[in-house]
Order: structure tokens, then sequence, then C-alpha cells
């Protein structure tokens, strides 16, 4: 059979992945915290016809001969740049500038979100909105744990260090803990898990925890959340791209079956 075949067939199975990736970003253009992915390609080994030859007696060399064998998929990467923030004005929406996850607890799991949608259950624990608690330090200590705010709190507010304040029955300022937020040393190493989640991975590094702000992470704003970093107008492009390029390949089989139609045909 015509290699040109084979390689046509894994530049098919490539853009459709790609197109799979493309229609997940556009799926989750209003989601927050989300980040969009990317597919990166790479050819398949190559199969020499000729090696090189070094110069001698009188000739100069020769470059290799090969003939390559289509392409494959060499990544798909998430990319963790910063969306946009949305205006609420709700107490509870935090969206954060700069690094930085904000972490959940899930059972005995610790799970990232960049999702700042925040809530409060029925028993006043600051929650996401699978009902997983938020983690920070409670009250003015250092005990990490989840933050929960007495049911006759007043006025509830987040501030950009992190920290979550309410006014009692007194009027008196009190602090019911601050968030903690997670840094990675290689955060496109996270892997997703659903739901706006990240998982840790062997692969994305030391992960460090501190107040918004501290060490490297970056601060909330209140009354904001941060959108999906996707750029319609890049996947709306990269589509055609993709559509193309699967077309194109599609005209590869297409020709190379011709060809081997008319060899069957030769004898007759």
């Amino acid at each position: 059979m015509l290699r040109s075949m084979y390689s046509g067939i894994s530049g098919m199975k490539g853009f459709q992945t790609k197109l799979d990736v493309i229609g997940n970003n556009i799926a989750n253009v209003n989601t927050y915290g989300f980040k969009k992915g990317r597919v990166v390609f790479k050819d398949m080994v190559s199969q020499s016809v000729a090696g090189a030859s070094a110069p001698g007696n009188g000739r100069g060399g020769t470059n290799p001969r090969q003939v390559g064998l289509g392409s494959q998929l060499a990544a798909i990467d998430t990319i963790q740049t910063q969306g946009s923030t949305q205006t609420t004005y709700r107490p509870l929406d935090v969206a954060i500038s700069g690094d930085g996850f904000l972490q959940v607890k899930d059972g005995n799991n610790t799970l990232y979100t960049r999702a700042g949608n925040l809530y409060l259950d029925k028993d006043g624990n600051l929650v996401n909105s699978d009902g997983l608690f938020i983690q920070g330090t409670t009250g003015t200590g250092t005990t990490v744990g989840n933050i929960k705010i007495p049911q006759t709190a007043k006025e509830l507010s987040i501030g950009a260090d992190g920290k979550v304040t309410y006014t009692d029955d007194t009027g008196t300022l009190q602090t019911a803990g601050t968030i903690q937020l997670a840094k990675f040393a290689n955060p496109d190493g996270l892997m997703k898990v659903g739901n706006n989640l990240f998982e840790e991975t062997p692969n994305s590094g030391t992960i460090t925890t501190a107040a918004p702000g501290d060490k490297g992470t970056g601060v909330l704003v209140a009354g904001t959340l941060e959108m999906s970093n996707v750029d319609l107008s890049e996947e709306f492009t990269e589509m055609i791209v993709a559509q193309r390029g699967f077309q194109a390949n599609t005209r590869i089989i297409t020709t190379s079956d011709e060809i081997l139609q008319e060899l069957v045909n030769l004898k007759r």
C-alpha cells in the first residue's frame, strides 16, 4: 500500500483531536476560571531511502534521503493565561489577579480551582458551587481548615489579602479566616478533573501555599469573577485551519486510492 495513504490517515486523526479540543474551548467560552487547551503536532519517524555520505575521492558529500510517515500528537497544552474579569458586585465572588489557585477539600483530597464563585452552606461554611469546602486559616490563627461564618454575621466581605471579615451583633469587626492560595512551580502540569477543578500531578512541581499577595501569589479582587481565557476569534480561525487540514488529508487518501485503482486496472 502507498505510504501517502497512511500519512493521510494520521493527519486526519490529528485534526480530529484538534477539532475536539477547539469544540471544548468554545463550549466553555463563558465558564468561570476555564483554561483553554491547545493541540501541538509532531512528525512521525521518517523512512530512510539513502543515508548521508561524507565528501571524498574528488566528490562532495550527499544528504540523507528520507520519506516522512505522517504526523502524530505531540501535546495537548493547558494555557494558564489569566482571563478577563467580570464585575458582579456580589460579596462572595472573587477573582485571582495573578498566580495561584483556590484550594477546595473533597473528602481527603485537595483540589484547585480558579473559579471564585463562592457560597455559604446552611452551617455557614464557605464552599464552592459543588459544596466543596474552601480552605484557609481559621479565625486569626494559623490552622488550615474550613472557613466558617456565624449565622448572626452581618456585612460579610473578602479582602484583597484573602481575609474574610464580618460584623457581629455588637457592631465589632471580626475575622472568620483567611483564604489560602496554592501556587505551583509548573501550573501547566496540573490535570483537569472536571467541575472547574485541577488536580496535582507528579509534573506540577513544588506547591506553595500562602495568603493572597504572599510568596508570589496573586491578590483577590472581591465582587468580580475571572472569565474563561478562550478567544472566540482565535478558536474560529483554528477551526478553519483544522477543517482545511482535515480536507487536505482526505484528498491525499482519495488520490492514493485512485493510484491504487490504476494499478489494479493494469491487469484486465
